[in-house]
């Protein structure tokens, strides 16, 4: 029997989530009023940063905290090739030139050492990405980074909720503990969702004051010139060539109301991570992604590692209704990447690991029934070849 489609994400709407967005459509703010300040507080009272500026999108919030970080022509941002476009793209729109890093094969982070062999005078930025929500080695990052005066961009798309051990105590992703900024995304398929939208963390005002201005126009009423300060109320400078890249109120008290579920969330998600180790222990021609000690996973996917046939086993649990997905084509290995001068064999583990990667199903909604299904229905792809 084929169960109902199953998607490999999804988001996680309640009657809770409905009340609140209703709220701000019945009120006189629905954009630029006060949700926005409200959702950024949560965030920081959550993560423990000291500021957020919250945007329209995961994207957007890493595009400006590269121009926060001063990147531009003739910089190079290190980063991983295991990740979606954006994450060096984001280096693109400033001009600067990515510049990527091999990982490693248990986790899919990227490896410090192979940073350590990329980094040159010229590098401005690193920016790890937390590989399916499983931390990377953060701190070593954060040390190399330094070292070399560069700033660390943590691309914590998956990461929202996970945490890591540093001196005995754990420390959420997001608190900018051993980073400069940490970007999030809160696209329908992430932790929380606030339908389209992203954030910047940090724990330096000064830039998430150029933040702010990078996030509406490059306007302020707040820095204004001597002149302006005798202008009337209307009055505004614009002080940087910013962007639209506001979020609504609606959005954010979806956010909010998400937000105040999140750790249920995770919860849910590493019984489900659980449930998927102990059921897939022992099967012939897979293998799956741990959790190291020191950390505790977001779980934003769950992937497979297929020794051989992957598009045959991955056809096959698609014609039963389970919606496995490939995270990620290695961003070097894209038209436009190649162009560049990036090419096949250049970073061996990351295209070892997209060879045989298929993400199995994980979200909170998903039932222990349906987990029980995909796994029976892999086995039944893996061994009716």
């Amino acid at each position: 029997m084929i169960m109902k489609y199953i998607p490999y994400g999804r988001q996680h709407i309640d009657a809770g989530d409905i009340r609140e967005v209703t709220r701000v459509l019945r009120s006189d703010w629905i954009t630029q009023g006060p949700k926005v300040g409200e959702f950024e507080k949560s965030l920081c009272d959550y993560t423990g940063a000291k500021y957020a500026v919250a945007v329209s999108s995961g994207t957007a919030a890493l595009h400006i905290a590269c121009l926060a970080a001063g990147i531009s022509s003739d910089d190079e941002v290190i980063t991983s090739p295991v990740t979606f476009t954006a994450s060096a793209n984001c280096a693109l729109y400033c001009g600067a030139k990515p510049v990527f890093a091999d990982v490693f094969s248990d986790t899919v982070n990227i490896d410090p050492s192979e940073i350590e062999r990329r980094i040159t005078k010229k590098t401005r930025a690193i920016i790890p990405v937390h590989f399916s929500g499983h931390p990377c080695k953060i701190q070593e990052i954060f040390r190399i980074a330094k070292k070399h005066n560069a700033l660390v961009i943590e691309d914590a798309a998956h990461a929202l909720g996970a945490a890591y051990a540093y001196k005995g105590k754990k420390i959420k992703i997001g608190s900018c503990k051993h980073s400069d900024m940490t970007v999030f995304s809160f696209h329908p398929l992430k932790a929380i969702t606030t339908g389209e939208g992203g954030a910047v963390l940090t724990n330096s005002k000064h830039l998430h004051d150029k933040l702010v201005l990078f996030r509406t126009h490059g306007i302020t009423k707040d820095k204004i010139s001597l002149k302006g300060k005798s202008a009337g109320a209307w009055y505004y400078e614009m002080h940087v060539l910013g962007y639209n890249y506001r979020i609504t109120d609606i959005q954010c008290a979806l956010g909010i109301s998400q937000l105040g579920r999140l750790d249920s969330f995770i919860a849910k998600r590493r019984k489900i991570a659980k449930s998927y180790s102990k059921k897939l222990l022992g099967i012939k021609g897979i293998s799956f992604l741990g959790e190291k000690e020191y950390v505790d996973s977001a779980w934003h996917l769950y992937p497979i590692q297929v020794r051989s046939g992957r598009k045959k086993v991955f056809d096959y649990l698609r014609s039963k209704n389970i919606g496995v997905q490939v995270h990620y084509i290695p961003v070097h290995l894209q038209p436009y990447y190649k162009k560049m001068g990036y090419k096949k064999g250049d970073f061996p583990n990351a295209e070892k690991y997209y060879s045989g990667a298929i993400s199995l199903p994980i979200y909170p909604g998903l039932s222990f029934k349906q987990v029980g299904y995909v796994c029976k229905t892999l086995r039944e792809a893996l061994y009716a070849r």
